[in-house]
């Protein structure tokens, strides 16, 4: 009976996982925020463990798992895509997934696959937002395109990344524009994963 290969040691999240099994299209998400946390929690680059990074400002949660695809990098190739951007954000590449299921654990891998983006400029930075359905998931598994999802989620979606770094009284630092079809998130993806290995290579 064959032996199951194995990690003796505890793989970088961002750096050490793969970005999907079929990349673009069918990739790896790494959980850092769960629909049911009000602080928002970030992956330490250094370390690969989640810090927190912030209580949340505002009563809104997140409507979606929310997190990162591992190896990508918003970076040159990401920015150019974004009309009002002037430079990538240097994080990894931000990805929601919708589940129909509740899952109520972060630092959790999901395989997902593209439907979709929300096009986001935060300080002048491309902060793109994938949005993925959870692969084999009872209701949207068979989704193709964020056309498929319904329209108050998107909503709700584009919503909170509008509010979650606003504080009363001051002017919002992000800007959502275009919800992005598949194609389109699909060039964003390959944009990350080309940007990545320009900044680190293959770090493994």
């Amino acid at each position: 009976m064959p032996v199951t290969p194995y990690f003796s040691w505890r793989p970088h999240p961002w750096h050490g996982l793969d970005t999907g099994t079929n990349p673009p299209v069918d990739i790896n998400a790494y959980i850092e925020i769960t629909p049911f946390d009000v602080v928002k929690y970030e992956i330490d680059k250094t370390t690969g463990y989640l810090r927190v990074d912030r209580p949340q400002r505002t009563s809104s949660l997140p409507p979606a798992l929310y997190g990162f695809i591992p190896r990508t990098y918003c970076g040159n190739e990401v920015s150019a895509l974004s009309p009002d951007a002037e430079r990538g954000d240097g994080d990894p590449l931000d990805v929601f997934v919708v589940s129909e299921r509740p899952i109520e654990r972060s630092e959790v891998i999901l395989p997902a696959h593209v439907v979709g983006a929300i096009r986001t400029v935060d300080g002048r930075e491309a902060d793109d937002k994938i949005v993925a359905v959870l692969a084999k998931d009872n209701f949207w598994g068979d989704a193709t395109d964020i056309s498929e999802l319904p329209e108050t989620l998107v909503a709700r979606l584009r919503h909170y990344l509008s509010t979650y770094k606003s504080l009363p009284g001051q002017p919002p630092t992000v800007e959502i524009a275009e919800t992005v079809h598949r194609d389109g998130a699909l060039a964003i993806v390959e944009a990350a994963m080309l940007d990545y290995s320009r900044a680190y290579g293959d770090v493994r």
